[in-house]
């Protein structure tokens, strides 16, 4: 008999492909209906937390008709940009509530969040489990490339660190460092986004692949892809955040103070965070918030808010989203947000060409070896940022 074709996009076959090579572990598998909803009444499966149930319900009138018709013991082919990427052995189908597990995910069904909008888009009214089988991807990988790592070095400490880099910046270096003065080895887990971005993953690792390279010890830091699927949107991000690292191998994490998923909250006991609960859901995982990292004008370095004895008026503030602002309109950020290398990285991927015709006549622009030297995109911006550092007559 002819299998029937189930429709998925790329992120539900990567959260399938997490499930397989046991990144969300205690989640081994699709669950039930009965599982399903004992899971989001507890948030407990096989006796460890997890926060909502993990199932599969792609949207599309195809996708509901197949599941509305299947039996147990149905085969169905995972189709994915028109390619076979797996089979599922239907167990059983089952109704959902859409909203309901958008509430369960992010409390609260309001579509004027995109990221509720988007997840609610992506969900059908039917789900359905069984033993499914995918193809294997980087994850098996990079789960073994972790692990010879921590052989080779006998490492014991080994922390994670989440990163989106939209842009890479001194208070991300700074995090790295004080990872490192602490741990063996360190992994950088890139989130990799499912729609284009003006600063795309190759381009980030790009930065973040310049930083270790020439200025960290190369045999203590990986990157590693992170596919930021919707389950690591919601208000768990940071317990499913842990899960993941610690099923990769790692046995610390560290977040920014600023993380979104913290959630400051208050009880009579005085203000509390997700982190402060951390401790009683036994991940078995360490986590570590850091505090957030300024650059003080009286200090004249990059200090911690915990320790700096200046004012928030002294402080000049790595915001991502400032940064990424002035990159966007052509702006070279000053050196003491962004390391003029990465600058110049980012400007000539967002404006190729910009500076053809000057860079044909540099020459008359910077001072050089008296050799006949190439100058390219990069390399104008370096020397621009080299002048403007000349302080001889400023």
């Amino acid at each position: 008999m002819k299998a029937k074709k189930l429709y998925l996009d790329k992120e539900a076959l990567d959260t399938l492909r997490m499930c397989q090579e046991g990144i969300l572990s205690p989640v081994d598998k699709l669950m039930n209906e009965k599982e399903a909803k004992l899971t989001d009444k507890t948030s407990m499966y096989k006796n460890s937390y997890f926060p909502f149930s993990f199932i599969l319900a792609p949207s599309g009138k195809r996708n509901e008709g197949v599941l509305k018709s299947i039996s147990k013991g149905d085969t169905l082919d995972i189709i994915v940009n028109s390619e076979k990427e797996g089979e599922l052995i239907v167990d059983e189908s089952f109704k959902i509530d859409r909203l309901k597990r958008a509430k369960k995910i992010f409390n609260t069904t309001d579509t004027s969040n995109k990221k509720v909008a988007d997840t609610l888009n992506r969900l059908g009214n039917y789900a359905v489990c069984g033993e499914f089988n995918v193809k294997s991807c980087e994850i098996k990988e990079n789960k073994k490339k972790i692990k010879d790592q921590i052989e080779i070095l006998s490492a014991k400490n080994i922390s994670a660190i989440m990163l989106s880099a939209q842009p890479f910046h001194r208070a991300h270096e700074r995090m790295i460092r004080t990872a490192l003065e602490e741990n063996e080895l360190v992994v950088l887990f890139l989130q990799k986004p499912y729609k284009d971005s003006s600063f795309p993953y190759e381009l980030r690792e790009r930065m973040l692949k310049y930083f270790i390279n020439n200025f960290l010890p190369k045999n203590r830091v990986i990157i590693v892809p992170f596919e930021n699927t919707y389950l690591f949107a919601g208000l768990d991000t940071i317990i499913l955040d842990s899960i993941a690292a610690k099923n990769y191998g790692c046995n610390h994490i560290i977040i920014g103070q600023n993380h979104e998923g913290i959630g400051l909250y208050y009880d009579i006991t005085g203000t509390k965070s997700i982190v402060d609960d951390f401790k009683n859901l036994d991940i078995q995982i360490d986590i570590e918030v850091v505090n957030e990292f300024v650059y003080c004008n009286e200090c004249k370095t990059l200090v911690s808010t915990s320790s700096c004895p200046h004012g928030r008026h002294h402080h000049i503030s790595y915001n991502s989203e400032l940064i990424y602002e002035l990159f966007r309109v052509g702006v070279l950020p000053p050196a003491v947000l962004v390391r003029k290398e990465i600058s110049a990285i980012v400007l000539a991927h967002l404006f190729p060409n910009r500076f053809k015709k000057l860079t044909e006549k540099f020459a008359n622009f910077f001072p050089g070896t008296g050799l006949i030297e190439e100058m390219d995109e990069e390399r104008f911006y370096m020397e621009i940022m080299s002048l403007h550092q000349t302080v001889s007559l400023t």
